[in-house]
């Protein structure tokens, strides 16, 4: 039988003695919680918020995220292809996702502040209208991607090639030009 969780606070304590319940949360807050290596596989996340985890790892076969929050959170390798498309809806802030991948997900108009997307794939993914505030995107992979409409201006380190990404309306600030054309292996100086 599933659980339903809803209107609870977790803290490390909660983990101590007893592993993390599979089941339905939520508004649910996760607070400094380590839960790297715990399997998520088909729960569902609603409206909830983790702060300060360490996700590392997880398990995320089926797992719904609906309307979910995640701000200082280290979630380095998770594959968020493997989630439960319907509703996929989160946002990140001040986020470690290295090595995480986003392979043919359709998250439009996702917001990303502050965080680390190192060598994160983003291979077929739809990121219609989403948002990346100062991030960093170091040996990040964009093919075949669907980049209308995002807005790239505080971030650095990405490596685009608008021949192989639609890019129709996105936007970059003139330090991000050099991104755009690497695949011209051109020197462009400041």
């Amino acid at each position: 039988m599933i659980s339903f969780t809803d209107n609870k606070s977790f803290s490390p304590s909660d983990f101590k003695d007893a592993p993390f319940q599979k089941g339905e949360y939520e508004n649910c807050t996760f607070t400094n919680c380590d839960l790297s290596n715990v399997d998520f596989s088909e729960c569902k996340f609603i409206e909830c918020e983790f702060v300060n985890c360490n996700l590392s790892l997880v398990k995320l076969t089926k797992a719904s995220f609906r309307e979910v929050k995640f701000v200082g959170c280290k979630m380095l390798g998770l594959l968020f292809d493997q989630c439960h498309e319907f509703g996929l809806m989160f946002q990140f802030d001040s986020c470690a996702l290295n090595h995480s991948s986003f392979y043919k997900t359709k998250i439009k108009k996702t917001s990303f502040k502050n965080s680390q997307l190192q060598e994160v794939d983003f291979t077929d993914s739809d990121l219609t209208g989403s948002f990346f505030d100062r991030c960093d995107f170091l040996n990040a992979k964009f093919e075949n991607s669907n980049l209308e409409k995002v807005d790239f201006r505080t971030s650095f380190n990405y490596s685009i090639n608008p021949d192989l990404n639609r890019i129709k309306k996105a936007k970059f600030s003139m330090a991000g030009l050099p991104g755009l054309l690497d695949k011209y292996d051109i020197e462009i100086e400041k």
